[in-house]
């Protein structure tokens, strides 16, 4: 199959500037030419594309999703929805994606449950059965959350009481099949993380041993800290960080991915739902406060040289699989500039995932990108109008 795309704009998410007059060759879904459309091969039996007046922009990556879970206000119920149900959730959040222009999905949690007769967290089932999937994502799975006992309700993770028990699911974990591994460092106490560094550090080194790394939710900064001092290659969340722990970020080549967009959503709530946890005076007071915290901490990391890596939590929070548009939104909000914040989106955090092609549009490689109305790098909403998918 020959599809040759013409005269579009391209933006690649590592320069303000669009580049026009672009073509694209796809044969067979890879890329077999990437130029000035006046370059363009002769394509005998190809599909040709007018493609002008659109701009190519790399497939995006939601570098923090839990793809069997659907979002929305009640978001935290729906962790309990049978195993059927969560399945058919990841389908649809699956086909959103993809059609939204998001091609991977970095999924940070899902909960364990008997499918196949097996019995494990659930995305890692979704992911080995949409391999080779042309309509739905890649995905890198991290298996089910690691909290210490009665930081999440009853029967939602995988509960370690001690140093050793973290260890030894951190390895069950791998055990199963997960790319990497999510503990969880916010505790009942703010203050006080429920592992030190040096416990989270030997979870980190046990992924390691496996070829694999862990990452860190963290909401507060007592977590992140130990978190980071442990040596986890990503904060998620992050929305206490203060100067000194940035720089320590960018010491150790830590990512974070901010997930403004659950903070963005829960203030839409205020007024589409009746939940007192969004409509209460107080409560509303203490969602804009939060937002301005995470605000903050992306504008000390954006500062300090911290990458940051666009993530919606759709699913494990209130957002929907097709919302990454609304994330680099929020970024740009946060003080990160248009084309930076498509690089969050993109191949940042292909850095993350250690995945070389994702959210990049080279020659040679796969066809992964996405065509939107509008420049991004100028209007981040342009990102929404997607008019067509690789």
């Amino acid at each position: 199959m020959r599809t040759l795309y013409r005269d579009a704009a391209f933006a690649d998410g590592r320069s303000p500037t669009l580049v026009h007059g672009q073509s694209v060759l796809v044969v067979d879904h890879r890329i077999e030419f990437l130029g000035p459309d006046g370059e363009a091969p002769h394509a005998p039996n190809a599909k040709i594309i007018d493609a002008g007046g659109s701009t190519i922009v790399p497939g995006m990556i939601d570098a923090h999703s839990h793809i069997t879970l659907p979002g929305g206000s009640h978001w935290i119920e729906r962790i309990g929805d049978d195993t059927e149900r969560l399945l058919d959730t990841a389908e649809h959040n699956g086909g959103l994606m993809v059609r939204s222009g998001t091609r991977w999905a970095r999924d940070v949690g899902s909960p364990r449950r008997i499918h196949d007769h097996r019995e494990r967290a659930l995305a890692l089932a979704v992911r080995d059965s949409w391999h080779g999937r042309r309509d739905r994502p890649y995905i890198r799975a991290a298996g089910t959350w690691i909290t210490k006992e009665g930081a999440l309700p009853p029967g939602v993770s995988v509960e370690a009481a001690d140093a050793d028990a973290l260890v030894a699911a951190v390895e069950r974990e791998l055990d199963d099949g997960a790319d990497h591994v999510k503990l969880y460092l916010d505790g009942p106490d703010l203050d006080t993380p429920p592992w030190t560094a040096h416990e989270v550090g030997r979870a980190v080194a046990a992924a390691a041993d496996r070829g694999a790394t862990a990452t860190a939710h963290a909401t507060q900064l007592s977590g992140a800290r130990a978190g980071v001092e442990g040596g986890v290659a990503c904060i998620e969340h992050g929305t206490r960080l203060d100067a000194d722990l940035v720089s320590l970020m960018a010491a150790k080549g830590a990512f974070v991915v901010p997930t403004l967009t659950v903070l963005a959503s829960w203030q839409t709530f205020g007024a589409t739902t009746r939940i007192e946890r969004f409509t209460a005076e107080e409560s509303v007071g203490r969602i804009a406060e939060r937002k301005e915290a995470a605000f903050e901490s992306v504008r000390l990391a954006r500062q300090a040289g911290v990458r940051i890596a666009a993530g919606t939590d759709f699913g494990g929070g209130s957002a929907r699989a097709n919302q990454m548009p609304w994330e680099v939104a929020q970024l740009v909000e946060a003080g990160l500039e248009p084309w930076e914040a498509l690089a969050a989106a993109t191949w940042v955090g292909g850095e993350l995932l250690g995945e070389p092609d994702a959210g990049v549009v080279r020659q040679d490689g796969p066809a992964d990108f996405f065509l939107v109305h509008g420049n991004p790098l100028d209007d981040p909403a342009a990102l929404w109008r997607v008019w067509r998918v690789a």
